[in-house]
């Protein structure tokens, strides 16, 4: 796995995943998913540096020009409820994509142990597609893999990319057993550690109620 960590360069970036850890800013729930988007856009802009890109003649009031853009082989999938903002934002960016949601969350067996549910699936064909598979929280890695594993059954993606804005280094270390070697994680900063229920440290909270509030 090729992993592209985005805040090791300074930029404006740094600003917005300020804001989503900050617990004062956090009370603003339209502020935080419009840094999430922001962040996701901007994700989308590094990500999109390393697709396949193909020329198209463009007619202009004045002539005709040759411009290279991205082939429309795009599928951007998230992961409900916490992936909606982070989707917008590569949506905005991939504004021709298709598009799927796959529902996964944690179901708990006690406090330190849990197993991950996935129960609701609605994907295009996936057979020679770039995917682009959005979760904000990269935490334990298991919900993005029980995803992956859900949507074999749609297709054969040729290539994958993964669009995250926190992750743990024992996440990632975890993904990389289960996708394939050339699958590209685009993550915008990453914690050294999880807590003893699997949650990211220092982090930020839960992203999906942050975003639309908390659930039962």
């Amino acid at each position: 796995m090729i992993v592209n960590i985005l805040d090791t360069k300074k930029s404006i970036l740094n600003k917005f995943i300020s804001e989503i850890r900050d617990v004062v800013i956090q009370k603003d729930a339209m502020r935080f998913r419009r840094n999430i988007g922001r962040i996701g856009e901007i994700i989308a802009y590094e990500l999109s540096q390393s697709l396949v890109y193909e020329k198209n003649a463009v007619t202009t009031p004045l002539g005709t020009k040759i411009v290279e853009t991205p082939k429309k082989d795009i599928v951007l999938c998230s992961i409900l409820r916490a992936g909606l903002p982070l989707h917008d934002g590569l949506l905005n960016y991939f504004d021709d994509a298709e598009n799927a949601f796959i529902s996964a969350y944690r179901k708990h067996r006690n406090d330190s142990e849990f197993e991950i549910k996935v129960e609701y699936f609605a994907s295009p064909n996936l057979d020679g597609k770039t995917l682009i598979l959005a979760d904000p929280m990269l935490a334990t890695g298991q919900s993005i893999v029980a995803v992956y594993e859900g949507l074999k059954k749609h297709g054969t993606p040729k290539e994958i990319h993964l669009a995250c804005v926190i992750g743990s280094k024992e996440g990632i270390d975890y993904i990389k057993d289960y996708f394939p070697s050339t699958t590209k994680l685009w993550i915008a900063t990453v914690d050294e550690k999880l807590n003893s229920h699997g949650y990211i440290v220092p982090g930020l909270g839960d992203a999906g109620d942050l975003a639309f509030g908390v659930k039962l």
